[in-house]
């Protein structure tokens, strides 16, 4: 049985408790209503937490309030606050005279028990998973040729990628002089001249793929092949001034896992707006992301992070999603995996040109992020210790 039918079961048995229980109290032995309820519940949230803790998978985030039993008393107290005043409320107005009338008013208590339940675990899971992010770890650099590794994800480009190349390398000089540095764009299956203009710029490192796969596909393969002790990667078109790279590099070497630029950062600027259609779909994405995201993060979508090599190496070895929602995955590997995080500002000037469908996409983004959650579910993003940075443990 999966997860998430576990969790349905635990749920019924521990509403048909709660149900039996107020039934029994109040008809049975004469208690007050709010009396017979509060018993009910309390009882039922006894039971919930037992059968929940066994089924409950540690290296979840979603679930890591259960090793909190503060946390699951707090929820708790205030789920059976709002049930006992709503039942207790109905009951007043309503004066049921037989049990399934008073089953028939138990149930909208529950709903708004369970409302409240929701809401409470969602900012008690915030919390903790903003906790975990919140400092960098001091520790040794990741393993590595080179100093920074910039990954460049690449399509039909081949009339700008060379500059793009060359302008990155010269905006990066100070780096490529103390530690190295390393270039790496990935043709995502262009039919064009894309690897070849590359090579012409001086990328370092040029990985064609057969087909087009998608943007998660490229970054991926281009992480996994890079050989700097930080891995970078930003959009071909460089929206994003490639100077901008040295603020997440110098955040990375600080001591955060991972880097990421935000649009949505109260000091970045832009100077070029995104079209009215893109920046309007970019918000809905951002709500959207949401269903898989405990973090309330401002921004997934921007084009530019950094991450230590070894993060990458961990996340991207796991990562499956191949399309624009692989930020998204990214995002929900960090929290999985328990890895610190620091959001900047950037300046962005967007591009006139864009590969974006932003129909297609939105459609494909919002299955990938179903995906996600259920191949969390599923276990399918468990990864070894071994593979865990020094001093970084997964939940």
């Amino acid at each position: 049985m999966d997860l998430l039918r576990r969790f349905a079961l635990v749920g019924f048995i521990a509403t048909a408790v709660d149900v039996l229980a107020l039934l029994v109290l109040r008809e049975q032995v004469g208690l007050a209503i709010w009396l017979a309820d509060s018993l009910a519940v309390a009882l039922a949230t006894g039971i919930s937490w037992v059968l929940h803790g066994l089924v409950s998978f540690p290296d979840d985030p979603s679930r890591r309030w259960y090793r909190r039993p503060a946390e699951y008393v707090r929820a708790s107290a205030f789920s059976l606050l709002a049930d006992v005043l709503v039942l207790s409320l109905l009951y007043e107005l309503l004066h049921p005279e037989w049990w399934g009338a008073l089953l028939v008013i138990k149930l909208p208590a529950l709903t708004v028990a369970f409302l409240v339940r929701l809401v409470t675990y969602r900012e008690a899971m915030f919390v903790t998973v903003r906790h975990d992010q919140r400092a960098p770890h001091p520790r040794a650099p990741s393993d590595g040729e080179v100093r920074l590794s910039v990954v460049v994800p690449a399509f039909k480009e081949a009339d700008r990628i060379a500059a793009s190349v060359q302008r990155i390398r010269s905006a990066l000089a100070s780096v490529d002089n103390d530690g190295g540095l390393q270039i790496v764009v990935v043709d995502d299956g262009s039919l064009d001249d894309t690897a070849a203009e590359a090579e012409r710029g001086g990328a370092d490192l040029v990985l064609k793929q057969v087909v087009n796969a998608g943007k998660g596909s490229a970054v991926r393969a281009g992480v996994l092949a890079a050989t700097g002790r930080v891995v970078a990667f930003t959009d071909a078109d460089l929206s994003y001034a490639p100077e901008q790279i040295l603020q997440l590099l110098e955040g990375v070497e600080e001591g955060w896992d991972v880097v990421v630029g935000s649009r949505q950062h109260v000091d970045t600027q832009t100077v070029v707006k995104a079209g009215r259609l893109r920046e309007v779909g970019g918000r809905i994405i951002n709500v959207l992301t949401g269903l898989v995201l405990l973090g309330r993060y401002r921004d997934t979508q921007c084009g530019l992070k950094a991450m230590r090599a070894d993060v990458g190496r961990l996340i991207f070895s796991h990562a499956k999603i191949d399309g624009f929602a692989f930020d998204v995955e990214v995002f929900a590997l960090v929290e999985r995996y328990r890895l610190t995080m620091h959001e900047v500002p950037v300046e962005v000037e967007n591009s006139e040109r864009s590969t974006v469908n932003v129909a297609r996409d939105a459609f494909r983004l919002v299955r990938d992020l179903f995906r996600i959650r259920r191949w969390g579910r599923l276990g399918q993003y468990e990864a070894d210790p071994n593979e865990f940075p020094p001093t970084a443990t997964a939940a």
